[in-house]
């Protein structure tokens, strides 16, 4: 019986090696190998749908002001229009049906602004521009409507723009020309959706690029400032301008970090104060003790007999 139990048992485990060798032989066959740099991971180790998408920072860049555009309520509107408010923008780029990446963005920006005191439409103006011509002003309004609910501050769909492409051949081209000014680089999939970054830029309200800010998460303080620094001291108080000197941003901690060369050029100015302070309140001092003291009296000597 042993005997005939170590025979079955040898019988199974052949038996279960011969599957196995199939299986992965007809994985094997069924998987055709891929030419060099025709691979779903380029050589480089990017896959080939992120090849080109980038972002190229344009700092100090004036953006097309005179592009028309189609706001959420279906009438022409130009950034330059929007800007005129002499508000900062906060613009983002992407699109509505955009599965993931877009709406990360969003949703992560809408719910930070929420934690800030500065106020969309009050403060500051928030513009999403899609890049993908086949949306429309309808699809924008929903997403708008939406986004505003969340966001929940009276007023402020007023200085909420969503912004789509003219339905004409020359329009379709706007996002495109108003992306790469930005240095927003995106290519489009064969199946129809769009490969980009993420990414929200600061803009004053004369049109220039001050800032650029990366990722689907935002501290709230970081937004803060940077709105501050787009206002370019028409927003925020005296102390928001006095941190923001201190400070510049840093893109690696993706936030903004203390400006050591300023500190020190603060700590250089108290300490020369203190120490002109110290060297009057000395010099005072003496001249007081000095008026103070008593006048010595002459001494008389004795006349010797």
């Amino acid at each position: 019986m042993k005997f005939e139990a170590s025979i079955l048992s040898l019988i199974i485990a052949a038996m279960t090696a011969i599957s196995v060798a199939a299986n992965s032989a007809t994985a094997q066959a069924s998987i055709a190998p891929f030419a060099p740099g025709e691979g779903p991971v380029l050589a480089d180790g990017v896959a080939k749908e992120m090849q080109g998408v980038d972002i190229i920072e344009h700092l100090g860049d004036t953006i097309p002001l005179t592009t028309v555009l189609i706001s959420d309520d279906g009438k022409e509107t130009t950034l330059g229009a929007i800007l005129a408010s002499g508000k900062p923008v906060m613009l983002h780029l992407g699109y509505y049906k955009c599965p993931m990446l877009c709406t990360l963005v969003l949703n992560e920006a809408i719910r930070s602004l929420s934690k800030v005191d500065l106020s969309i439409g009050k403060d500051f103006e928030l513009v999403s521009i899609s890049i993908n011509p086949k949306e429309n002003c309808e699809l924008a309004h929903a997403k708008k409507q939406g986004y505003m609910a969340e966001y929940g501050r009276a007023g402020a769909d007023q200085g909420a723009r969503f912004l789509t492409a003219p339905a004409t051949e020359l329009g379709s081209k706007a996002p495109a020309a108003i992306a790469q000014a930005v240095g927003f680089q995106y290519k489009e999939l064969p199946s129809g959706e769009y490969s980009h970054p993420a990414m929200l830029a600061m803009i004053a309200s004369d049109g220039r690029i001050v800032r650029y800010l990366y990722g689907v998460k935002f501290d709230p303080t970081t937004m803060r400032m940077a709105i501050v620094e787009a206002g370019e001291g028409k927003i925020g108080t005296p102390l928001d301008r006095f941190i923001l000197w201190c400070h510049q941003y840093d893109p690696a901690s993706q936030g903004y970090v203390v400006f050591a060369m300023r500190l020190m050029k603060i700590g250089g100015a108290v300490t020369v104060v203190v120490i002109a302070a110290g060297l009057i309140y000395l010099f005072r001092r003496g001249a007081r003790a000095a008026q103070l003291a008593p006048q010595g009296s002459k001494s008389i000597t004795p006349r010797v007999a």
